[in-house]
């Protein structure tokens, strides 16, 4: 048996074991991972959080981690100009109508390519997401041009229906995984009992994937409420967003970056709570969909 300074070589590996398969020490590990890492994820936020309750004057002169002199003027500033607050009811409007577009009509197609087979609906279904694979930029001027000669230039309907463009094929992607996991013996039984298409998808089938429906309609949110390119080219001034009115602020000392982290403070809000109302579904849809 060989040794050094006594000990027994082949007990190292032993003793080394015992160390990594400590499951103390293995927890501990794992919380120090954690929550290094969303600490890492809510810096960014944080940061934006202690701007927005600073002026301008702190914000460029001093580096802080609270503010020296709390305000709530930016804020203020944001709720009482209808240049700001209209921005919010402008984005959250367009962003409504295109979850609510998206899915009656991903909810229909979804359920035509889970239980029918027909020519080219392999083709069809690969080239629905080829438009969500491209740069939304690659559509920016047709649209333009498009919506500037019907009329629809700087309305709600045109960046909604833009938006559509990229979040049918998503919606129909997650969906039709839900659908497909749903036994079509179901479909048969309520015609048999008499339930005609219609009332069948409402009343029966929908309940049964309303996770799906969840997960969709949480992604047909999050794009459009963070998309800026299309928004930003297809409006003006009657319905301009949010984002828009970020990306146009200044003054004639430069930008208002109190101003403009409490817009952004007030921009997540939404998408918040979204996620909190949903966070069962995409849960499930992580577990049961195609997500």
């Amino acid at each position: 048996m060989t040794t050094v300074a006594g000990t027994d070589l082949r007990a190292a590996p032993a003793v080394r074991s015992r160390a990594t398969d400590n499951p103390q020490l293995r927890r501990l590990v794992s919380y120090i991972v954690l929550i290094g890492y969303l600490l890492f994820l809510l810096v960014p936020i944080y940061w934006l959080i202690n701007m927005s309750f600073k002026d301008n004057v702190e914000i460029l002169n001093q580096l802080t981690l609270l503010p020296a002199e709390p305000t709530t003027g930016n804020y203020a500033e944001i709720l009482t100009d209808p240049t700001w607050y209209m921005g919010y009811v402008h984005s959250l409007t367009y962003v409504v109508m295109n979850t609510v577009i998206s899915l009656c009509v991903a909810l229909p197609a979804a359920y035509a390519f889970s239980r029918y087979s027909f020519v080219g609906d392999k083709h069809l279904f690969f080239w629905l997401l080829t438009n969500r694979m491209a740069p939304p930029a690659v559509f920016v001027l047709p649209f333009f041009q498009l919506y500037s000669s019907i009329g629809l230039f700087d309305t709600h309907i045109a960046v909604a229906l833009a938006h559509c463009l990229f979040n049918i094929p998503l919606a129909v992607w997650i969906l039709e995984g839900f659908m497909r996991g749903v036994p079509k013996e179901i479909d048969e039984t309520a015609y048999i009992d008499g339930y005609s298409w219609g009332r069948f998808f409402v009343r029966i089938f929908m309940p049964l994937i309303s996770s799906g429906i969840g997960v969709a309609a949480f992604f047909c949110f999050m794009f459009s409420w963070v998309d800026l390119l299309l928004s930003r080219t297809l409006t003006s001034t009657e319905v301009k967003t949010i984002g828009v009115a970020m990306t146009r602020t200044s003054s004639a000392t430069g930008l208002d970056y109190g101003t403009l982290a409490a817009a952004g403070v007030l921009t997540i809000i939404p998408g918040a709570l979204v996620i909190w109302f949903v966070r069962n579904y995409i849960a499930k849809g992580f577990a049961l969909g195609r997500v």
